[in-house]
C-alpha cells in the first residue's frame, strides 16, 4: 500500500453527512471509460458499474450487451463496480475478460440476497467472494474450451462491492484499486505479480521491480493455472473517492498525479477522462480502463 498526499482542497469531513446515513440514487456520481490506447489495436478490457437492486440495473459497461432494468423509483441494495484486463492473444483476453464480468453478474443476485440475511456473518460474505471469483475462474476455462483458443485466455479482476456502511473488494491479478480521501491517496490491492512477488520475498526493491519486465507478468489471474483470489473489507466513508484501473493507467501515470486529478476533480466523469487522457499523452501503449466513484451529498436528494 501506498500513500500519496497532496495540497488539493477538500472538503472537511464535518460537511459530509453521518457515516450512517446511505447515499441516495442521485448521490452516487460514477463513470467508465475504457480505450485501447495509441499501440495495440484491440481492447481486451472491459468494465461495468452498476446498482443491484431487486435485480441487476446496468449504469455504463463497456460489454457488448447492457440492459437497463430497474425502475427508477426501486430502492438500491448495492452498489457494483467492476474492471477486468484480459490477457492472451487475438479474441482471447477479450473473451475472458467479458466472461469473468458476466459470470460475477450471475452470481451477484445470490450474494446479496445471502448479504441482507446474514448482515452479522461477515466472513461468510467473503467466502461468497471469493466462491464468485472461483465461478469466473471456472466459466473462462469454459469458454476457452468452447472458443478453441490456443495459448492464454486469462483476465485480472478487480471488483468493488458497496453494501454500506462497508464495501468490500475482490481482487486476482494486477488491475489496481485505490481510495482517495481527505487529500490522501491509498493504494489498497496488492500487484498480484511475478515482481512483486519478489519484492515481498525480499529479493528485490520496489524501484527495481517497478522497471522490470517482471513487473507486468501475473502470478495470479483468472483462467490461469494460478488464481488466488483476495477480499478485502473496509468502511464507507462519505469523503472516499474510489478508483479501479487496467495496468495501463498506472504504466504511464504516477500516484501522484492520480491524486492531483481526484483531489480537485469536479466530477467522475471529467476525473475519469483526464486520468485517461495523462495515460494516452503518457504513450498509451496498452489498453486503459479507468473507474471513478465517490458520494456527493445532495440537499434535494
Amino acid at each position: 500500500m501506498t500513500d500519496r498526499p497532496t495540497n488539493a482542497g477538500a472538503p472537511r469531513s464535518d460537511e459530509y453527512p453521518a457515516a450512517s446515513r446511505r447515499p441516495r440514487r442521485n448521490e452516487v456520481d460514477a463513470w467508465g471509460v475504457s480505450h485501447p490506447g495509441k499501440v495495440r489495436t484491440e481492447n481486451q478490457d472491459h468494465f461495468l458499474l452498476a446498482n443491484i437492486n431487486k435485480r441487476i440495473e446496468v449504469l455504463r459497461t463497456n460489454l457488448t450487451k447492457e440492459d437497463h432494468l430497474i425502475p427508477e423509483g426501486e430502492q438500491r441494495l448495492a452498489f457494483l463496480a467492476m474492471v477486468a484486463d484480459g490477457v492472451g492473444g487475438g479474441a482471447g483476453g477479450r473473451e475472458a475478460s467479458a466472461t469473468a464480468l458476466q459470470a460475477i453478474m450471475e452470481y451477484a443476485d445470490g450474494m446479496i440476497t445471502t448479504y441482507l440475511a446474514k448482515r452479522d456473518d461477515e466472513r461468510e460474505f467473503a467466502a461468497l467472494l471469493q466462491a464468485a471469483a472461483q465461478r469466473a475462474h471456472e466459466a473462462v476455462l469454459e469458454r476457452r474450451e468452447q472458443s478453441g483458443v490456443r495459448g492464454t485466455m486469462a483476465t485480472t479482476l478487480t471488483v468493488y462491492m458497496g453494501l454500506w456502511p462497508t464495501y468490500y473488494l475482490l481482487q486476482v491479478g494486477d488491475s489496481r484499486y485505490y481510495v482517495f480521501n481527505q487529500g490522501t491517496l491509498r493504494q489498497v490491492t496488492r500487484d498480484q505479480t511475478i515482481a512483486q512477488d519478489l519484492v515481498d520475498q525480499g529479493a528485490l526493491t520496489q524501484a527495481v521491480a517497478a522497471r522490470t519486465p517482471m513487473a507486468h507478468v501475473l502470478s495470479s489471474a483468472i483462467g490461469s493455472d494460478a488464481t488466488a483470489p483476495v477480499v478485502h473489507k473496509l468502511s464507507s466513508d462519505w469523503a472516499n473517492v474510489h478508483l479501479l484501473c487496467s495496468d495501463g493507467l498506472t504504466k504511464h501515470v504516477s500516484d501522484e498525479r492520480i491524486a492531483e486529478v481526484l483531489g480537485t476533480m469536479t466530477s467522475a466523469r471529467q476525473a475519469g477522462e483526464q486520468l485517461l487522457q495523462d495515460a494516452l499523452d503518457g504513450g498509451g501503449k496498452d489498453n486503459v480502463t479507468v473507474v471513478v466513484v465517490r458520494t456527493v451529498p445532495r440537499d434535494d436528494a
